[in-house]
């Protein structure tokens, strides 16, 4: 019997859900912001989780009142992340596990970031560019999250039906992008709990996912 059903792929985020970055983006947003004369607090980082690069910026700027151009404190904060990614990529429990599980059941699995490219590459290259299939990252597309264009460009590039398709994200804007592609959706709680929503699955971390559970996710419809 095949474990995988009718589960056709699986579409992944990276920040909070294969990755503990989230600590990492705290880290380079206080520094960034306090270049520009500013404090930041855990409740600024909740504010924009899942969010665009731009949008962090956006709301950097205008919560400092700076004359720093846009670009300038977007490149600070690449650069920033950039340098930690660099020496150090940490995974959260059960991350490599479940992707080199897809792996052997034939699943192709899609990387879906809003993420630059320029951040996602050191990612790949620390859990293995072998285990995705494609990436959509946010420099790439034309909405980001919550939008469903990254979900939608992921199933489309596998030529996979997004119904068959299950997203595992942590964010609030991420699930929102997915269950508007179509996609069942597994929900890893990271910095912000993610509300109950129909063909939404909440688990305790990525040790509870397997291929058996996620194409129960399909088969079920829940």
């Amino acid at each position: 019997m095949n474990p995988a059903g009718g589960l056709q792929a699986v579409l992944a985020d990276m920040d909070g859900t294969l990755i503990d970055s989230e600590r990492l983006w705290l880290e380079v947003e206080t520094d960034v912001v306090a270049r520009l004369g500013g404090t930041w607090s855990e409740a600024d980082q909740q504010h924009l989780v899942g969010g665009s690069l731009a949008i962090a910026v956006a709301y950097m700027v205008a919560k400092t009142g700076t004359d720093v151009p846009e670009e300038r404190v977007g490149r600070w904060m690449l650069d920033g992340m950039i340098e930690l990614l660099s020496t150090h990529v940490p995974l959260l429990p059960g991350a490599k596990e479940l992707l080199c599980g897809l792996r052997e059941a034939d699943i192709p699995v899609a990387l879906v970031t809003s993420s630059h490219r320029a951040l996602t590459e050191p990612v790949l290259d620390a859990i293995g560019r072998d285990l995705f299939a494609v990436t959509v990252v946010g420099d790439e597309v034309t909405h980001t999250k919550p939008h469903p264009e990254p979900y939608l460009t992921a199933a489309e590039l596998l030529g996979a039906d997004p119904a068959r398709c299950v997203a595992i994200e942590d964010s609030p804007n991420g699930l929102t992008s997915a269950q508007a592609a179509g996609c069942a959706t597994v929900a890893v709680p990271g910095v912000l709990p993610p509300p109950p929503a129909p063909r939404r699955t909440v688990v305790g971390s990525l040790q509870e996912v397997d291929v058996p559970f996620l194409a129960s996710l399909v088969s079920s419809g829940r």
